[in-house]
């Protein structure tokens, strides 16, 4: 999803007429926005600046309620099994919503079923890195050398059923490649072991892991969107630099319980998109390696359809497993 800026205003401008008409005095009390991942975390940061925003622009708070665990879809069955009355919502990460439970194989909720789609909130891409010293220099060299060295080499992953874990079993899968997956239990361990040789790959976001390849303490090889990172503009795409068609980003969104009055779904992504068209919020976004959506309800919706068959398209081809 690729979004732009002009439409999504005029559409916000339009939503939020519609919107008014039959949402009138809503909200009336505070919001609660269940983020399905621990205070700190890169969907918990993005969740509070979207929280921030929109509580003077509905003139109630929006308050986040950190529900960690279960392969984050503990929090989104808790916002799948809420009453639908708009007053409790879902900031719904690509791992809770569409990666995690695929991997699982028996999700707590029907994704396609049990939620209404709200608005994508922001995307970023991840960066694919090695140690220094593995004789490989861009991502055709890698794949040349992995497929010389079958399972010789690892990739690090912050866990089963992560956006680096499955982003790297796409690559294998388009490069026919073998390499040994071996989880950690958050992104900072397995960057370690990367740095210090233990594992010679790794698939991680921007954010975290952009420091350490300006350093030179891992060496940048690609990213994983459709199109080059600001925070990265010399290293190529993963798609330019060897491997066409591929791509994997990692994505947030607000999403509702099934069955949520159309008028109040209207209201809320009639004035996120308006926020998320602000200069500021953009700034912050980006001082994080995030870039804002924004969209309507049903270009949101498509768009998690379209990542749940793909995502279960690499878990089944795969094997990839929870544990």
């Amino acid at each position: 999803m690729k979004p732009n800026f002009a439409n999504a205003m005029m559409l916000s401008m339009i939503l939020t007429g519609v919107a008014a008409a039959g949402a009138a005095g809503y909200p009336e009390r505070p919001i609660r926005m269940i983020v399905p991942q621990a205070p700190g975390s890169a969907s918990d940061t993005v969740a509070r600046l979207v929280a921030a925003e929109l509580t003077p622009r509905l003139g109630q708070q929006v308050v986040v309620d950190n529900r960690p665990g279960g392969a984050l879809m503990i929090g989104m069955e808790m916002t799948a099994r809420a009453a639908p009355d708009g007053y409790t919502i879902g900031y719904a990460p690509v791992g809770g919503l569409v990666i995690s439970p695929n991997v699982s194989g028996k999700p707590p909720f029907d994704v396609n079923r049990d939620f209404a789609a709200i608005i994508m909130t922001a995307f970023n891409t991840m960066l694919l890195a090695s140690n220094p010293n593995l004789p490989v220099k861009n991502i055709r060299e890698l794949i040349d050398y992995a497929k010389a060295n079958p399972n010789k080499l690892s990739n690090a992953s912050s866990g089963n059923g992560t956006p680096g874990h499955v982003g790297m079993e796409l690559f294998k899968l388009m490069t026919g490649t073998q390499i040994v997956h071996i989880p950690y239990k958050g992104g900072a361990a397995g960057v370690t072991d990367v740095i210090s040789g233990q594992v010679q790959l790794m698939m991680e976001s921007l954010n975290s892991i952009t420091p350490h390849a300006r350093s030179g303490r891992v060496r940048a090889l690609g990213v994983s969107g459709a199109k080059r990172a600001a925070v990265l503009p010399e290293v190529p795409t993963i798609a330019e630099a060897g491997v066409p068609g591929y791509e994997a980003i990692t994505w947030n969104g607000i999403v509702a319980p099934a069955g949520m009055p159309r008028a109040m779904i209207l209201r809320l992504n009639a004035e996120i998109n308006r926020a998320l068209a602000e200069p500021a919020l953009q700034q912050k976004l980006a001082a994080i390696g995030a870039e804002p959506a924004g969209g309507t309800p049903e270009e949101f919706a498509k768009f998690i359809r379209s990542e749940y068959a793909k995502w279960g398209d690499v878990v089944r081809r795969s094997g990839a497993k929870m544990d």
